[in-house]
């Protein structure tokens, strides 16, 4: 049984982006099936952030202090570029302030597990990706709230105590016990760990189709204007980290898992705290962007899967003269 589990895990992270876009389409016709969603968004999103937890261990934190140097580099452009680029997107494309306050969100939260998988995909150093994820997700109950407050609080009124306490209670306590857990029941989790993957795929589906059902009347007069400006974070997220990476002069493997880490967000816990604190209009960035991020990572994984085999071809047939 936990064979096919892990089989239906591996199925559903492959085909992430797809799966995504069904729950998109099916939440805007039927929004009445998903209301439920709404009121357990917290818990759903916990849920992920233990099972990610559980993928952590002793080695994970020890990688930190082997780089230090790539690891907290990713962790500052994280936070740096992505907010900065969130805050520049909504006041050059005008967005109202609940739709602002929601791209806000989405670059000040930390990076999203499906990075992992991505740079996974694309042949990038994986360590590295679950490193910087693991240290911008701890750092979040501090950062996320006073850079929201910092570039979104002069237009909607931002409560960055209660920001704070949600973080700690949907990411920081959930990955604590997801470790605990994982050391303390070790065979167990191992099972569990498996099936994740699955569990936190339904999860994200079940998020955005909720909140696109939510937004089902904003949506047909606002996801255009929105729909940019998360095409335009999103963009110039993977830009911002691959320039940096090639900055840096860091060798392929590194470049691709730090260029992926900062274009693609915990855009889940976005809509979760904009849900919460704000207004469900303000989640509709943040359920945009995990439509969108989910095709442009795997796209971009493509490319360079592309490059590595015809960079191999071209070897091959060096070799063979």
């Amino acid at each position: 049984m936990t064979s096919l589990f892990a089989r239906a895990a591996s199925v559903s992270t492959r085909f992430f982006a797809p799966l995504v876009i069904a729950g998109a389409v099916t939440g805007f016709f039927f929004p009445a099936a998903f209301i439920w969603v709404l009121s357990l968004m917290k818990v759903l999103l916990g849920i992920i952030m233990l099972g990610m937890g559980m993928t952590l261990t002793i080695e994970d934190f020890k990688r930190v202090l082997e780089k230090p140097r790539y690891v907290f580099t990713g962790v500052a452009c994280q936070y740096v570029f992505m907010s900065a680029l969130a805050w520049l997107t909504a006041t050059l494309l005008n967005l109202p302030p609940l739709l602002a306050v929601g791209v806000v969100l989405v670059g000040t939260c930390p990076g999203g597990t499906a990075s992992n998988v991505i740079t996974y995909l694309a042949r990038g150093d994986v360590a590295l990706s679950v490193s910087m994820t693991t240290v911008s997700t701890l750092f979040s109950p501090l950062f996320t709230p006073l850079l929201t407050r910092w570039l979104a609080g002069s237009s909607v009124a931002v409560d960055t105590g209660g920001l704070f306490v949600s973080i700690l209670q949907i990411v920081l306590i959930p990955v604590i016990a997801g470790v605990i857990l994982r050391h303390a029941f070790k065979r167990q989790s191992a099972r569990l760990t498996a099936v994740f993957p699955l569990i936190s795929v339904a999860v994200i589906v079940l998020i955005v189709a909720a909140v696109v059902g939510a937004n089902r009347i904003n949506i047909v007069s606002s996801a255009g204007i929105v729909f940019l400006a998360v095409l335009i974070h999103n963009g110039l997220g993977l830009i911002s980290g691959y320039g940096m990476a090639r900055l840096m002069k860091m060798p392929q493997a590194q470049l691709r898992a730090l260029t992926i880490e900062i274009g693609m967000q915990n855009s889940g816990l976005a809509v979760g705290l904009a849900k919460e604190h704000f207004d469900p209009i303000a989640a509709l960035p943040g359920a945009l962007f995990s439509v969108w991020h989910n095709i442009t990572g795997p796209l971009l994984a493509t490319f360079w899967n592309r490059q590595d085999r015809k960079a191999s071809m071209a070897g091959t047939g060096e070799q063979s003269l």
